[in-house]
């Protein structure tokens, strides 16, 4: 079975705090002066992961010189949600149930960024098609700084259909479109909620804009047309959080 690997401070610690037992090896640089590395090291010993030591040359070839901070993990990533998963997750969150859906981001840094922003919102799950998307890669699992473990990912076959599921369920569509008339700061986002935004480019694909229930866009002053989608993510995120007073 292939393993990826989780690279980074970050990457690592997230899986010791979240998901150890997928753990499946753990690399530490010969030497290294580094602290927070040390203490992950003590701290995998505890919990019964035996570090390896590695000069950083044999570190540099593993990752094919990432930048790993003296510190590199093979990981047995658990598989993603399938799409029958999502009516129980919706289920639980009742009226809070939140979802982000992500309609083809290619970009791995861009989807970790994306990943890092719903947990921090506290996302019931994120929705993503299984074709045209970039995946949970291990560069997506970095950039997310162990969000990508944290956030229930549900990887969709055909899109469209499990969002008319998802209406049928009683979730509201929000699709972000800079074209619409309606802003975001004027529509109530209360209430079991799926955020849609599309991916770099094109945006949403013609039939996930036709399944949302109306669309809004981000008021902007300056020329710029558009956001990049991490940003909007974290934008439309956190107007919902505002808008139902979820106070840290």
């Amino acid at each position: 079975m292939s393993h990826d690997l989780l690279i980074g401070i970050h990457a690592v610690e997230a899986a010791l705090d979240h998901d150890v037992a997928n753990l499946v090896e753990l690399y530490i640089e010969n030497g290294t002066h580094n602290a927070r590395v040390k203490a992950l090291g003590e701290r995998a010993r505890e919990l019964g992961v035996k570090p390896h030591a590695r000069d950083r040359a044999a570190l540099d070839r593993m990752t094919g010189g990432a930048r790993h901070q003296g510190v590199v993990a093979r990981y047995r990533a658990p598989p993603p949600r399938a799409e029958g998963d999502l009516p129980a997750l919706v289920e639980q969150a009742g009226a809070t149930a939140l979802l982000l859906v992500l309609d083809g981001v290619t970009d791995p840094h861009n989807f970790g960024a994306c990943l890092r922003s719903a947990e921090a919102a506290g996302v019931t799950a994120v929705l993503v098609p299984k074709d045209r998307a970039v995946g949970v890669t291990p560069t997506v699992r970095r950039a997310s700084a162990g969000a990508a473990d944290r956030v229930p990912i549900v990887m969709a076959t055909n899109l469209a259909r499990t969002l008319k599921t998802l209406k049928e369920g009683g979730v509201w569509l929000v699709g972000l479109a800079g074209e619409s008339e309606r802003s975001l700061y004027e529509v109530d986002l209360k209430g079991p909620l799926a955020l849609v935004l599309g991916g770099e480019g094109e945006g949403m694909r013609r039939l996930t804009r036709e399944a949302c229930d109306f669309l809004v866009r981000i008021p902007m002053r300056g020329d710029i047309e558009s956001l990049n989608v991490s940003v909007s993510t974290g934008i439309v995120l956190f107007e919902t959080l505002r808008q139902r007073g979820s106070g840290g």
